[in-house]
């Protein structure tokens, strides 16, 4: 059996030991002779994205010693694919436009008496689900910036049970409702890391995805929209983070961790990769 696995950054800035790991580990997942390791770019937020990052992201990758295949497919590239998934979603009614701000949903979770504490995550209280048509058209009309947002509760209820498999945690229950009704497309690019991910290992065939376990809980949202697009559900490894001597998680700002700012300090790939504790194959 083939298996097709990918490193998917986003050009928003260096590459770091932890992407180093990432990719490496992908790399290293795929190494049986008819076996594929993909590169994606992904750039659909472009206020975020700068060439000159790609740009090092390639010459990163080959100075570890990675090939992969071409073409390389870019997020970009590929808006009409993430716009048809949106429609499909539309049509069956799975989502719903959302005029809500960030400082309006906080101040009414915080109202309701549900404000997040630590690292909680705000759960979208469902503000706009119940719009009426016409209600939707004229604040669409009017210019109020608004997002798409998955109906949580009928998209689960649509589907059933669902499960996704994970090969070092084994077999998992799916469980998106814990996330409520997220956001599947923005109005400025039609999409959401979500949508887009989701959409580009389909159509790539990716057949393991690799990504840090910091991205575990996304495969609970991943699995629910496969379901509802009919697609393919992959298997999944997720993997640990590299982090800094103090156990934090290395950031694209932390200099000190940037593979340019290694190299120029004399390390070549082989000291990399006893860093990160991985072997090339």
């Amino acid at each position: 059996m083939t298996i097709i696995t990918r490193f998917a950054p986003s050009p928003s800035g260096f590459l770091h030991l932890g992407h180093a790991y990432a990719a490496i580990y992908a790399a290293n997942c795929a190494n049986g002779s008819s076996d594929r390791f993909l590169l994606r770019i992904e750039d659909i937020d472009q206020s975020r994205c700068n060439l000159s990052f790609e740009k090092s992201i390639f010459h990163d990758l080959s100075w570890l010693g990675l090939d992969w295949e071409s073409p390389v497919r870019r997020q970009s590239e590929h808006f009409d694919d993430y716009d048809d998934a949106l429609q499909k979603l539309k049509v069956a009614g799975f989502v719903y436009p959302c005029f809500c701000t960030r400082k309006e949903i906080l101040h009414e979770v915080i109202a309701a008496g549900n404000a997040p504490h630590g690292n909680d995550k705000v759960i979208y209280p469902g503000t706009c689900k119940n719009l009426g048509e016409s209600e939707q058209e004229e604040l669409i009309s009017s210019g109020k910036p608004y997002a798409f947002r998955l109906n949580m509760k009928k998209a689960v209820e649509y589907t059933g049970g669902l499960a996704w498999y994970d090969r070092i945690k084994g077999k998992q229950i799916a469980r998106p409702e814990i996330f409520g009704d997220i956001i599947v497309a923005r109005k400025e690019f039609s999409t959401s890391y979500h949508l887009a991910v989701t959409i580009d290992d389909h159509l790539q065939g990716v057949s393991l995805i690799t990504r840090g376990s910091d991205l575990f809980d996304s495969s609970h949202i991943h699995r629910l929209l496969q379901a509802l697009l009919n697609l393919d559900s992959p298997c999944y490894e997720h993997h640990r983070l590299i982090t800094t001597p103090i156990g934090r998680r290395i950031a694209k700002r932390d200099k000190t961790n940037r593979l340019a700012d290694l190299r120029e300090r004399g390390m070549s790939p082989m000291d990399i990769y006893k860093m990160i504790e991985l072997t090339p194959w």
